[in-house]
């Protein structure tokens, strides 16, 4: 059992810390914060800047607590509030099969996930190594419930006026002057 806890976790965990570093750095051909900010921003989901940052920084550090099965029920709450948002914003009206674009990749993340911390990532894990038991069936309810309930309401808030009045304050806030070097001091300038 333990090794195919430890093949689950792994395979999940990698393949979140890829998707996450395609958000954040534009690695494996992913977009970077830039694109994945536009693309945010085209699904309603403002400010897009910021929802791209949580979204990278919750696929790569939730893939990386994930791969190490390093407090499993966290790492699994990460991921499955992600898989909500993308559920909602992107694969929802699509209907469930992959090959037309539908939930059916999210939903069985989000699945891998609750089993994760339901059963524990095993013996072959750090949570293991530290004599750390976040496992069983109320773990495996509170990180769906936790998951559920933020990225619900990360699609609110980012649907909603407090993204669009956040985003707009930082685009009329005024520009931080220059900075110029002078010598050892600092200075700034208009």
């Amino acid at each position: 059992m333990d090794l195919g806890l430890f093949a689950l976790h792994v395979v999940v965990g990698l393949l979140f810390v890829g998707h996450g570093l395609q958000k954040l750095t534009g690695a494996f051909g992913g977009h970077g914060l830039g694109g994945t900010a536009k693309a945010m921003e085209s699904l309603g989901m403002r400010p897009g800047d910021r929802n791209a940052e949580a979204a990278g920084i919750a696929e790569t550090a939730g893939g990386l607590m994930l791969t190490f099965g390093f407090f499993t029920p966290a790492a699994a709450a990460m991921i499955i509030a992600v898989m909500v948002v993308a559920t909602i914003t992107v694969h929802m009206e699509k209907g469930l099969w992959n090959q037309g674009g539908g939930f059916e990749l999210p939903l069985v993340y989000t699945t891998a996930a609750f089993a994760l911390a339901a059963v524990g990532a095993g013996g072959w894990s750090l949570d293991a190594a530290f004599g750390v038991d976040v496992s069983g069936a109320l773990w495996g309810i509170a990180a769906l419930l936790v998951g559920a309930i933020g990225g619900v309401s990360a699609v609110i808030v980012g649907r909603s006026e407090v993204g669009r009045v956040g985003d707009h304050e930082r685009r009329t806030r005024p520009a931080r002057p220059a900075r110029r070097r002078t010598g050892d001091v600092a200075t700034y300038h208009s």
